[in-house]
């Protein structure tokens, strides 16, 4: 009796009973999601995971010389993505040692050494400044040296001096402001018709997660004239327009004078009553 080739089965020429099962290789993706103690994170074709610098606010990698060492970049040419993953949030840049790096969102992708198997998430929190690679954060942080609108340099105190201070932006690296005379869950600038909202919008996203070391239970959000403004132990959010939309910039930090609209931090104080 003749033989019929069927998709997904293959003819036997010594035994025409027993068909044999074609396995098609399983895909393979230069970047892929994989689930974790810290959630689904990005990693690489072999499973390991991939992470974010919080100096690299700007979009340039600041891991250089013995950095390197210990977080190794990732570099793929137009990388093979897994399903869920949308090719433009990511793209490459050339590093000042000449070599291409892979950016998710504008954020440049490293691995960690000591992380050996796959899955592995050792790198998450190390020196406060390394966070795993996540799809899904709607905020994030950076460390750099603040810079007001009027070009000079600020702590986090409000007050001239240098030095990186960690502070929260979202996740395409855009610095989030809060408004000293604003109170518990309450806007105090914003108008009803939204007129001033181009020099200090509200943050608006689709919330969906934190770093692990943020406390989720302490963002919330408000309702500003039927738009949802996010709030972080009760402080409303917003951008600073003059910023252009570029990530880094800070010069909200001395407008109209400093201390008026602070970056926001991890250890900021819950907004009065």
């Amino acid at each position: 009796m003749g033989c019929v080739a069927v998709a997904g089965w293959s003819c036997s020429s010594d035994d025409d009973d027993s068909p044999v099962v074609v396995v098609p290789p399983a895909p393979t993706f230069d970047i892929a999601q994989k689930s974790t103690t810290y959630g689904n994170v990005l990693v690489d074709q072999k499973g390991k995971t991939l992470y974010f610098f919080t100096k690299d606010v700007n979009g340039t990698s600041a891991c250089t010389g013995g950095c390197l060492d210990v977080w190794p970049i990732f570099s793929a040419a137009t990388p093979k993505l897994d399903t869920g993953l949308v090719a433009t949030d990511f793209g490459t840049i050339t590093r000042a040692d000449g070599k291409t790096q892979t950016t998710f969102k504008g954020w440049p992708l490293y691995y960690y050494t000591p992380d050996a198997a796959a899955g592995d998430v050792k790198g998450e929190n190390v020196g406060n400044v390394w966070v795993v690679a996540k799809k899904s954060y709607s905020i994030m942080f950076a460390n750099t040296q603040l810079v007001g609108n009027d070009g000079k340099n600020y702590t986090a105190d409000s007050k001239e001096g240098t030095g990186d201070t960690q502070f929260f932006v979202d996740a395409t690296g855009r610095t989030l402001y809060a408004f000293s005379k604003d109170k518990k869950n309450k806007n105090n600038y914003t108008k009803a018709d939204f007129s001033n909202d181009a020099t200090w919008p509200i943050w608006v996203t689709d919330w969906k997660d934190v770093p692990s070391a943020l406390d989720k239970t302490l963002f919330s959000t408000i309702d500003v004239f039927g738009k949802k403004q996010m709030t972080y132990k009760g402080w409303p959010m917003y951008y600073f327009g003059p910023d252009n939309a570029t990530r880094g910039l800070t010069k909200g930090v001395s407008v109209p004078t400093p201390g008026i609209w602070p970056i926001i931090q991890k250890t900021t104080a819950a907004a009065p009553e």
